[in-house]
């Protein structure tokens, strides 16, 4: 019973020693860092950066809504990419008398018509008119 016991601790070596690894780097890298790293202070380093240039005016600027909707629009498109090419994979491959293909057929279906109905809306409104 013992040896049972020890057998299956033994085989979580491996992830110990990685978890360990990872441990060891990561301090390793911030204690390096803190002690090799400059030491700059001031009025610079504590500002915002921003692609290299200065920050100008505020943060609190208001932005189009047509943005937003765009990044909803894609956020659809993206997701059902991450839905819909695994699906078109693996179709070709369902027996087409199976019972559950049919089934597959209409939810994907569903699915393709709601990322549809979002993008006529993002048309409607007008997102994708840049004037």
């Amino acid at each position: 019973m013992t040896t049972l016991a020890a057998t299956d601790l033994a085989s979580y070596l491996p992830l110990f020693v990685i978890i360990m690894m990872a441990v060891t780097f990561s301090v390793a890298n911030i204690a390096l860092t803190l002690l090799l790293g400059p030491k700059r202070d001031g009025d610079v380093k504590s500002i915002a950066y921003e692609s290299g240039m200065n920050p100008v005016g505020t943060a609190r600027k208001r932005f189009n809504v047509r943005f937003y909707i765009i990044a909803m629009v894609y956020l659809v498109f993206s997701v059902e990419v991450v839905f819909l090419v695994p699906w078109a994979v693996a179709f070709p491959n369902v027996d087409r008398l199976a019972p559950g293909a049919v089934e597959w057929l209409f939810r994907i279906l569903f699915f393709l018509f709601t990322t549809v109905v979002a993008y006529v809306y993002g048309y409607r409104k007008g997102v994708f008119k840049f004037d």
